[in-house]
């Protein structure tokens, strides 16, 4: 079968356009979102893609009705400068007749700069052509870009189980004091939690758990001062104090670690019973998603120890990792065998690093890769209508973006579906 290659990428700038385009659409942009519209158009922020939003939506702009075009008319004056150069009236503003070829004289060296497609989007944005409507051959697309009107990116939140089996949900909760537990207080402070044990009682060892659902990240800053990145649709379970000879904690889905040093009391992560890290002080990354291939950790300063399990610690079955190299336990389910193995070249950091940094980076994923992303983001469901095309990624995107933005994206590389829901089938 034959890979297709999809070069999936979307400036920031871009995305703002076509963010600004939408509410252009909806007649809920103000004056100075349209002038600044008009900017960035000119000013050429922006890459392909937008060129590909306007060519997508430019058959379908329609004039509204004499009291809309007013509307826009006034709105518009002030951007035209930025475009044209010139100090156009609203009442002076020509009216485009949708029939005829139209182009005043001063917008002819952005034809010439833009091509048809961006030039035409000038043209009716400066006429107060505002609303866009999809035509018959359009009406897949339509379709997803109505249900998907409100499925809005992940975002910053978790929900905290105390010790007592309190459950606190961190979306909604201010800065302060969120609970104390045999003298451990826990704090949350600019969107991340910590842990202030000063005060613990002896003895007194409570766990708490934070799970992150799909749709939701979060970081916590754990009693030792080890600070924990947690991606969609994981968990971490950890003492509200570290007490004797270690520091353990248990993690699924997907964490980032930055260790604090304490050679006296090593640090173990059990990576949801498939994986066991051994560290002294260092930054490394888990990925421990039941529904990848292998769990995988990933060693960006430091030192650590992988093995299988945790009994295989200090046997000469675990691995030791150097900055740079990636060690992967196969799952059994997977390949009726396991053990771990160590990508010593082609380890992406970057790569493995997008989600904390912001992300999305599909370079060289394949289709289910990337939809498994998109899953845990979005907090949807995927599923295959006969099977999972051979595709190839590349390139990658903010994840600030809605679902139907990056549907877009999807639906011009030549990928079909349809939405039912919260649910993506993926056509053949």
């Amino acid at each position: 079968m034959v890979i297709r290659t999809i070069f999936f990428t979307m400036t920031t700038g871009s995305q703002h356009i076509i963010h600004l385009l939408e509410k252009y659409a909806r007649r809920e942009a103000t004056s100075g979102e349209v002038n600044e519209l008009l900017t960035l158009l000119r000013t050429g922020d922006h890459d392909e893609t937008v060129t590909a939003y306007i060519e997508q939506n430019i058959e379908a702009f329609e004039p509204g009705d004499a009291e809309d075009i007013a509307f826009w008319k006034d709105r518009l004056a002030g951007g035209a400068q930025k475009i044209t150069g010139a100090v156009v009236a609203a009442s002076e503003a020509p009216a485009i007749d949708m029939h005829t070829q139209v182009r005043p004289v001063h917008c002819v060296h952005f034809l010439r700069r833009w091509g048809w497609a961006a030039a035409a989007a000038i043209l009716a944005l400066y006429a107060g052509i505002y609303i866009w409507k999809m035509n018959t051959k359009e009406a897949a697309r339509t379709d997803y870009a109505v249900d998907t009107k409100y499925i809005e990116p992940g975002k910053n939140g978790a929900i905290l189980t105390l010790a007592d089996g309190t459950r606190v949900v961190l979306d909604s909760l201010g800065n302060g004091v969120v609970a104390t537990q045999n003298g451990t207080q826990v704090l949350l402070k600019n969107g991340a939690l910590a842990y202030d044990a000063a005060n613990a009682a002896a003895g007194a060892v409570g766990y708490n758990m934070m799970v992150t659902p799909k749709g939701r990240q979060f970081q916590v800053t754990l009693p030792d001062g080890t600070r924990v990145w947690l991606n969609a649709a994981s968990s971490l379970r950890y003492p509200t104090v570290f007490t004797g000879a270690e520091r353990r904690v248990e993690v699924t889905g997907e964490a980032y670690f930055e260790v604090a040093h304490n050679a006296k009391m090593p640090f173990r992560v059990n990576a949801h019973n498939k994986a066991a890290i051994e560290v002294l002080g260092t930054h490394f990354n888990v990925n421990a998603y039941e529904n990848e291939k292998a769990t995988s950790t990933t060693l960006l300063e430091g030192k650590v120890k992988v093995a299988e399990t945790d009994s295989l610690l200090s046997t000469p079955d675990s691995r030791l990792l150097k900055p740079g190299q990636q060690a992967q336990v196969v799952h059994r389910s997977n390949t009726g065998g396991a053990g771990v193995m160590v990508v010593n070249n082609n380890v992406d950091i970057n790569k493995v690093m997008a989600w904390k940094n912001g992300l999305f980076n599909f370079e060289g994923a394949s289709l289910g890769e990337v939809m498994r992303q998109i899953e845990r983001w979005y907090d949807i469901e995927v599923a295959y209508e006969k099977g999972i095309p051979n595709i190839e990624f590349e390139g990658k995107m903010t994840k600030d973006v809605p679902l139907k933005d990056l549907l877009v994206m999807l639906e011009k590389s030549d990928i079909h579906f349809r939405i039912e829901d919260r649910k993506l089938i993926v056509l053949p």
